[in-house]
């Protein structure tokens, strides 16, 4: 598939602007790095903007519910329990939809992927477990309208849920379908040339990585073929993964973590890390949301809410470092452990033990996510500010007393 949106060299490979059964201008047109991130957007799905006077909603996004909860029989092979993945097959099987446009792996490796139109249970079962890369999802779209169908199901990051709705509502061809959407929260895709680079300077065994996830005690979580889990300590990483490069221009221009355009986004970083357990954190977006939560309520155990909201001191002592780091262009990192293994396991796990947790956890990720895009935008593109960075972002940035 040939990709030709490069709206200002930024583009998530979304795969919309790879069909040719519409012109590709037009796919170009509804681009999430044309248009910004929310804003008006927003505004139409949900009748207003998120307040900026609500702490919670300005992270969060607009929601009708906050979820815990886990599958009481895991899905085998997901990356959770499987909440996802079941909403999808039980969306099918009660006729809400006819098919499902997600991803699916690409043979022979766990981590990259392809896009698929799942139509059966089956298919729908293979797209389980996470592809930490660029993927084309909206590829998909194509043959969806060639079927003519007129219900389906999105499972996507925020690039593609935000340019599916503004192409829906835009253009004429997918206007008499219905489009039911499940977000997943995401920032940290890697590009896929560059991400055999980057698993072999993480792990003792990358031939035998099967999932990976930064995960809420400070430490990468790398899953491997025997079931092992493999954890090092976000400190001891090599300094070499501290470049900004690493990631996607179009991921570090991203302002939408918590994937605020989809009926229900469902990610873990909100939930309690506890051994054993697989916990999950839904946001109920819309009633369309509350409708495909309904689909598995029976099935899943819930969970109450847990950890304390403030964490301000812990993202200011962190903002600085941030900051700095986001100026480094072409700069050159040593190929070394910034810390040793033993005692980045020791920070981590003091961090793990006096740092956020539960939804002061989830608050860190999402002012560290802003704070790391609004510079990396502002020392790279500063002319893109404007057009890409939404209100609330430059309110929280004011709470912190950072430089706009």
């Amino acid at each position: 598939m040939e990709t030709f949106n490069k709206n200002n060299g930024l583009c998530s490979s979304c795969g919309l602007c790879s069909i040719h059964t519409w012109p590709v201008e037009q796919s170009v047109k509804s681009c999430v790095f044309n248009n910004g991130w929310l804003g008006e957007r927003e505004k139409k799905l949900f009748g207003r903007e998120r307040s900026l006077s609500d702490p919670v909603e300005m992270r969060f996004g607009i929601t009708l519910d906050r979820v815990t909860a886990q599958l009481k029989k895991p899905v085998a092979g997901a990356q959770w329990s499987g909440i996802v993945t079941h909403m999808a097959v039980r969306a099918f099987e009660e006729k809400l939809v006819e098919g499902v446009v997600s991803l699916q792996h690409t043979p022979g490796h766990h981590f990259f992927s392809q896009p698929l139109l799942a139509r059966n249970s089956d298919e729908i079962y293979s797209t389980r477990g996470n592809k930490p890369v660029l993927s084309p999802v909206l590829y998909s779209l194509e043959s969806a309208y060639r079927h003519g169908m007129k219900k389906i199901l999105v499972i996507g990051a925020a690039c593609h849920l935000h340019t599916l709705r503004d192409f829906q509502e835009r253009f004429d061809y997918l206007s008499e379908m219905e489009i039911l959407t499940i977000g997943i929260p995401c920032v940290d895709n890697v590009a896929r040339s560059k991400w055999p680079w980057i698993l072999e300077r993480m792990s003792q065994s990358p031939d035998t990585a099967c999932h990976l996830e930064f995960m809420q005690d400070f430490r990468i979580h790398i899953r491997h073929n025997d079931g092992r889990v493999e954890k090092i300590p976000f400190f001891s990483l090599p300094e070499e993964l501290s470049d900004p490069s690493i990631f996607p221009p179009a991921c570090m221009s991203c302002f939408d973590y918590l994937n605020s355009l989809a009926d229900i986004t469902v990610g873990y970083i909100g939930a309690r890390l506890l051994p054993e357990q697989k916990r999950q954190w839904l946001l109920v977006r819309t009633e369309t949301g509350r409708k495909l939560l309904n689909l598995i309520k029976t099935e899943l155990e819930y969970f109450p809410e847990s950890g304390k909201w403030e964490c301000s001191s812990f993202v200011k002592n962190t903002s600085k470092r941030i900051i700095e780091s986001m100026k480094g262009v072409n700069k050159e990192y040593a190929t070394t452990r910034k810390i040793p293994l033993w005692l980045g396991q020791m920070l981590a796990g003091l961090l793990a033990m006096i740092g956020p947790k539960g939804i002061g956890f989830a608050h860190y990720s999402v002012d560290f996510h802003l704070i790391r895009h609004y510079y990396y935008v502002k020392f790279r593109s500063p002319e893109q500010l404007d057009k890409l960075v939404p209100k609330h972002v430059r309110v929280i940035l004011t709470e912190y007393g950072l430089p706009l």
